[in-house]
């Protein structure tokens, strides 16, 4: 058979399929992952938990906790998602429960039914987090809530569920095991990166989840002003994507006459969206004929592996204890007392903050500007296009960028609500930035748009959006990758590394004593510290690795030259 012909067979099939369900599917997202090998149908392996229905003679206790469980199996029978848990439902009420509103993910051991009356149940629960229609992780503010649930008898006699909140309702063990984060790519404000915005999708019908979340609903609310899709106004996408050899076939309505550049780079993001599900190839589709397109090229956020530190010797890359110095600029590094250290895109430019505590643009020629020289700066940062950004520790609003030329900009809106802030970091492509700060009584890791205007000068931040909570005292924040941001924390002498997914949950591990700096480089696999006795560690494994001796400065990069 024809591969294409089987293609637009298999999504007329699934489209005809999904129109008969009720939701269209709880989006999701999260750290950017690789594909399966081409030729593969499946996906990520199935580890779907397979819920069992009511049983006869349930009390309306038992049939409100099966309900609850079967939040946990998502696959579709008869044409209906969560068709398991809509056994425990009423025949009236069957079809109004809306499973895809959102996802409540709790304490399982904290979790407290009562029954009210008769026919109604309340379950509270401690919710941690939440998934929104649109796939979007949030941390839950704290608390427990209450869950009414209304019962009757049916024909049989047998109790069912006649009135319930929309949404499931899952434990975060079993969260972590029946959905995953995938990235949506979006493009930053000049068309040059693809920047994640990470959701939340179960593990079933997982390419046309993504495909429908990336064409046919909003961006993130924090990230949404700080980056653009090429998917014109009245352009969707067919719910049901078929993946066959690995070939998504994504149909699109609207889509004739669109501009061939807009077409290239709505390939680009369907390609990098849909890679997580197992994807390779992705075709676009409109009125059953292929249209052309060539993913448009952009530009990646790697960094060189070895780390980039100041020793004795230098400034440069340290491989055991050979240093490679960078050309030009590790000479012009070499010239200030640098306590901090952050190498832009190019190569050519660092962002330095020195030991007096000024801010300055040291440059391959040998150029060392005094940008800043506020007092109790934070470590600088600086963005693809050589903008660095600065702030002071007990200033959070008073955010500065200095463009290439040198001209300073007063960042609007920037982290309202702060009292002090610890650390801020510029992501690799430009279009996020994290701060490490403290706002009623604890210290957080939150995350904003850069909002650029029409020149591509940055002038705002979006709202904040808050990630997670450090546990201890914030001393050091680096982007690990494109989706996770390192945070070290101190308590005492407890050292605490968080490995914070950008819209999802955090990882902690306890560190090595006396860390004092972090950075990452191409995965959470690589997350580096120096001590501040000197010693560099990178982490192997769930241990502390001791690598190398006598940094005096623990650099970040923000990419490679291309």
């Amino acid at each position: 058979m024809n591969l294409r012909r089987g293609i637009l067979s298999a999504t007329l099939a699934l489209v005809a399929a999904f129109a008969l369900t009720a939701c269209a599917g709880l989006p999701t997202g999260g750290a950017v992952q690789e594909g399966l090998p081409a030729g593969s149908d499946d996906g990520p392996p199935d580890i779907s938990f397979r819920p069992t229905g009511p049983q006869p003679g349930a009390t309306p206790e038992q049939i409100v906790d099966g309900f609850l469980l079967a939040g946990s199996g998502p696959a579709a029978t008869a044409g209906s998602e969560w068709s398991t848990a809509r056994e425990f439902l009423g025949a009236t009420f069957r079809d109004q429960w809306n499973p895809s509103a959102q996802v409540t993910v709790d304490i399982l051991a904290d979790r407290e039914a009562v029954l009210l009356d008769d026919d109604t149940v309340e379950v509270t629960v401690t919710p941690v987090a939440t998934v929104d229609e649109k796939g979007v992780y949030e941390r839950a503010a704290g608390g427990t809530i209450p869950l009414a649930f209304e019962l009757g008898k049916n024909g049989a006699g047998e109790w069912r569920i006649t009135q319930a909140p929309d949404g499931i309702v899952l434990d975060r063990t079993t969260f972590t095991q029946v959905f995953r984060p995938y990235p949506l790519a979006y493009f930053d404000a000049s068309w040059t990166y693809l920047v994640p915005d990470v959701r939340w999708f179960p593990q079933t019908n997982t390419a046309s989840r993504i495909a429908d979340a990336l064409v046919n609903k909003p961006r993130s609310d924090w990230l949404a002003p700080a980056v653009k899709t090429a998917f014109p106004e009245g352009v969707t996408a067919q719910i049901g994507v078929p993946v066959v050899s690995g070939v998504a076939g994504v149909t699109l309505e609207n889509a004739l006459g669109v501009d061939q550049t807009a077409l290239d780079r709505m390939q680009a993001q369907l390609e990098a969206s849909l890679g997580a599900a197992g994807v390779s190839e992705v075709e676009m589709l409109a009125d059953n004929t292929l249209i052309p397109a060539q993913a448009t090229p952009t530009r990646r956020t790697t960094v060189t592996g070895p780390a980039l530190a100041r020793i004795e010797q230098g400034f440069g890359f340290l491989t055991g204890d050979e240093l490679t110095e960078i050309p030009g600029l590790s000479d012009a590094v070499e010239q200030v007392d640098a306590a901090a250290i952050q190498v832009g895109v190019d190569r050519e430019t660092a962002a330095v903050r020195t030991t007096d505590g000024a801010v300055r643009r040291v440059t391959a020629d040998g150029e060392a500007a005094v940008l800043d020289s506020r007092s109790g700066l934070v470590d600088p940062s600086i963005d693809p296009s050589g903008v660095i950004w600065t702030v002071p520790v007990g200033a959070p609003q008073a955010v500065r960028a200095y463009l290439a030329d040198g001209t300073e900009v007063q960042i609007e809106a920037a982290w309202p609500g702060a009292s002090r802030i610890a650390a801020m970091a510029v992501s690799r492509d430009g279009a996020r930035i994290v701060a490490l700060v403290s706002s009623g009584g604890r210290t957080s890791v939150w995350a904003a748009g850069i909002i650029h205007d029409q020149n591509g000068v940055p002038r705002s931040l979006s709202a904040p959006f808050e990630l997670g909570v450090a546990d201890g005292a914030g001393i050091g924040l680096a982007w690990l990758d494109d989706t996770t941001v390192g945070v070290l924390a101190v308590d005492g002498a407890t050292v605490r590394v968080v490995e914070q997914l950008v819209g999802g949950p955090g990882l902690v591990t306890p560190g090595p004593e006396g860390a004092a700096s972090i950075s990452g480089a191409n995965s959470i696999s690589s997350v580096r510290l120096r001590g501040a006795d000197g010693t560099l560690y990178i982490k192997r494994g769930a241990n502390w690795q001791q690598t190398a001796s006598g940094i005096l400065v623990l650099a970040t990069q923000q990419g490679t030259p291309e």
